[in-house]
């Protein structure tokens, strides 16, 4: 605000002594006195009560400008706020930080732990007892057949076994008949040769047609267990004589149900591929594509760090494993080699079919990750004003926490080498860091003028 000579007269000593002290009443006297009329002394009238206001706002209380410098990078919360907002702080350490690389990767089940169902005979289904996303145990119900097949191959198991019943006696009463005639002959000759060794045979086809019958009994029950029909189901069958021509299709392993091709009224045969997909979802592999110039810098073993989703998002996720499988083959369009890794789902978020981001530490070389450094969480690094930090507790001041530039590196494995700006040893925030930044923010906005 520029002051006019027509404002000149309202300039009386009270007003002044409202505006200054008696310094500045003395300085303003001296100059309005020495100043010609006209715009001059407008002009000098105007800076000196600038400078007046200025002189006031500085000493006005509350207004210390170097106390704000000295505590610009500083953020004092609200003694229930640290537990409130889980800010976390942790002492720094030194880490031996092996390279690694990023490299494209996605999510499937582990095919060593799946399991295609498929049916052993031809039938119709009557009922399916699970869905897509049902996790089942070894043995579980997951559908039943009725098959006319099965009926028939039961009956004639059934009519197997009334021959072997009925050939059983047979060979009791030849042999009988056989052991006569032949003690006849010896004592008295009562009886002919013949006759002896005609009974002697029709012993002897009575143990044949007793084999042939256990035999085709055998070869029934056969027939019953490539139907699908346990050791167990074939004894009740035996002793109750009752044909069930109804299959039940069980779970082989543990798992979920991840495909169910077949529903109700479906007819179905052994051609079919599968009726149903079961995998075990405690155990996924990621599959990683690894460019060839890399392949010798990745090992079995390797540890390595999956994430999916975008960082900063609420959905982002970080899941360890290990490598387990390098292939021995090279795509030719992609240049590029599977690489396999296998991560336990113990954790909610990992999902076949995800596409994810695969760190994988690369084999040790010569000299490479052997000096310690220190090294923080991913979290505890914020970026202020276009440059890294962290934040340090303030010591004397409980709930303060001071803004430190550092000098950092590429994250490894979830932790970010600092060259400078922490040594090990010093205290830092570890946890809620964002918080810190987000209330500095807010301090800074409020002392701009």
């Amino acid at each position: 605000m520029n002051f006019t000579q027509a404002s000149r007269p309202s300039l009386t000593s009270a007003g002044l002594r409202n505006l200054a002290g008696p310094a500045v009443l003395l300085t303003l006297s001296v100059l309005l006195s020495a100043c010609d009329g006209g715009s001059r002394a407008g002009d000098a009238s105007s800076g000196v009560v600038n400078a007046a206001l200025e002189q006031e706002h500085a000493e006005e209380p509350g207004h210390d400008h170097a106390g704000e410098s000295e505590h610009a990078d500083e953020v004092k919360l609200a003694s229930d706020a640290v537990a409130k907002y889980g800010i976390q702080v942790s002492t720094a350490q030194l880490w031996k930080l092996r390279p690694t690389i990023h490299v494209p990767a996605r999510v499937g089940f582990n095919t060593e732990a799946m399991a295609h169902v498929g049916s052993p005979l031809r039938g119709r289904i009557v009922d399916v007892k699970v869905r897509v996303g049902d996790a089942v145990k070894v043995g579980a119900e997951l559908a039943i057949i009725e098959s006319p097949e099965l009926g028939e191959a039961q009956a004639d198991y059934l009519q197997r076994g009334v021959a072997v019943q009925t050939a059983g006696p047979a060979v009791d009463l030849s042999r009988v008949a056989w052991e006569r005639a032949q003690g006849l002959y010896e004592q008295s000759q009562g009886i002919s040769l013949t006759e002896v060794q005609r009974r002697e045979a029709e012993h002897k086809a009575a143990i044949a047609a007793l084999k042939a019958a256990e035999s085709a009994r055998t070869a029934a029950a056969n027939r019953l267990h490539m139907l699908g029909m346990d050791h167990a189901a074939i004894e009740a069958l035996t002793t109750t004589g009752e044909v069930v021509p109804r299959y039940t299709i069980r779970a082989a392993i543990d798992g979920v149900v991840v495909q169910r091709e077949v529903t109700l009224g479906e007819l179905v045969n052994p051609e079919r591929e599968y009726l149903m997909v079961l995998a075990d979802a405690t155990k996924l592999w990621v599959l990683a594509d690894v460019p060839e110039a890399r392949l010798m810098q990745v090992e079995v073993g390797s540890k390595a760090w999956i994430s999916v989703g975008s960082e900063g998002d609420e959905g982002h996720k970080r899941f360890e494993g290990a490598v387990t499988f390098l292939s021995p083959f090279v795509d030719p369009t992609t240049r590029t080699a599977q690489v396999r890794i296998e991560v336990p789902a113990t954790e909610l978020g990992l999902r076949p079919g995800m596409f994810a981001q695969a760190e994988i530490v690369t084999a040790n070389a010569r000299g490479t990750g052997d000096t310690p450094v220190v090294a923080v969480s991913e979290e505890a690094i914020q970026t202020v004003e276009g440059a890294p930090a962290v934040f340090v507790p303030v010591a004397g001041e409980p709930d303060t926490f001071q803004k430190r530039a550092v000098t950092i590196g590429a994250a490894v494995g979830g932790l970010v080498p600092v060259y400078s700006g922490l040594v090990e040893g010093e205290s830092f925030v570890s946890a809620g860091s964002f918080l810190l930044k987000a209330e500095l923010g807010k301090g800074a906005a409020a002392h701009e003028h």
